[in-house]
C-alpha cells in the first residue's frame, strides 16, 4: 500500500473509537460519552485553558498526545480513571496503539507511539499539562451531572481528591479552581 492507502486504513480504523463508551455522561445528557468526543472535548480544552499550564508548553504536542492518548481503548475498552492504573491494562493498551498506529506509513508510527509513551509517563511539562487535561471533562461531568459517574463506581471522595489532585502537577491554578467545586461537591452530598 502507498501512504495515503496506509493513512485511509488508519483512518477507518479510528472509527471504532466512536463505538467505545465511557463511564461518565456529557453534561445536560443521560447518554454516555465515546471516546472519540472525549479527545475532541480535552483537545479544545487544552487549547482554552494553555495559558494556564504550570510550564512552557507547546500545544501542538499537547494536542497530538490528547488526540491519540486513547487509540488503545479500541481494542480493550474503557476503564473508569478509578481503577484503571494496573500494570496489566496499561500493556494491553500500549498493545492496542501499536496495532493502531502500524497502520500508518513507516516512520509515522514510531514518532506517535514515543508520543504516546511521553504522554503515559507523564514527566515532560507537555504529557503533565496533557494528562491534567485529560481528567477535567469527566470531573466537570460528575460536578455538573450530580456525581453519576463516582456514585455508580462507589467512588469515594478521598479517591477521588487523590487521583485528580495530580492535575496540579500540570496546571496549579486549574487544580485551585477544580479542588474548590470538590469541596463544595462534598458539602453539597454529591461526592460522599
Amino acid at each position: 500500500m502507498n501512504s495515503i492507502e496506509n493513512v485511509l486504513e488508519f483512518i477507518i480504523e479510528i472509527e471504532k473509537l466512536k463505538n467505545v463508551h465511557r463511564k461518565t455522561r456529557p453534561v445536560g445528557l443521560e447518554r454516555y460519552e465515546n471516546s472519540a468526543e472525549h479527545s475532541w472535548h480535552v483537545c479544545l480544552s487544552a487549547l482554552m485553558l494553555k495559558d494556564y499550564a504550570n510550564e512552557s508548553i507547546n500545544i501542538d504536542r499537547v494536542i497530538k498526545m490528547l488526540l491519540i492518548h486513547d487509540l488503545g481503548e479500541i481494542d480493550v475498552g474503557d476503564t473508569i480513571i478509578y481503577a484503571s492504573e494496573t500494570k496489566e491494562l496499561k500493556e494491553k493498551e500500549e498493545a492496542g496503539v501499536k496495532r493502531v498506529l502500524e497502520l500508518l506509513p513507516s516512520g509515522k508510527s514510531a514518532e506517535y507511539l514515543t508520543l504516546w509513551r511521553e504522554f503515559e509517563y507523564g514527566d515532560s511539562s507537555d504529557a503533565k499539562f496533557a494528562k491534567a487535561i485529560d481528567r477535567v471533562p469527566p470531573l466537570l461531568h460528575n460536578l455538573n451531572g450530580k456525581g453519576h459517574s463516582w456514585s455508580k463506581h462507589n467512588v469515594p471522595k478521598e479517591k477521588v481528591f487523590d487521583l485528580n489532585s495530580r492535575i496540579a502537577k500540570g496546571s496549579q491554578p486549574l487544580w485551585d479552581v477544580l479542588k474548590s467545586k470538590l469541596d463544595k461537591a462534598v458539602e453539597e452530598g454529591i461526592l460522599k
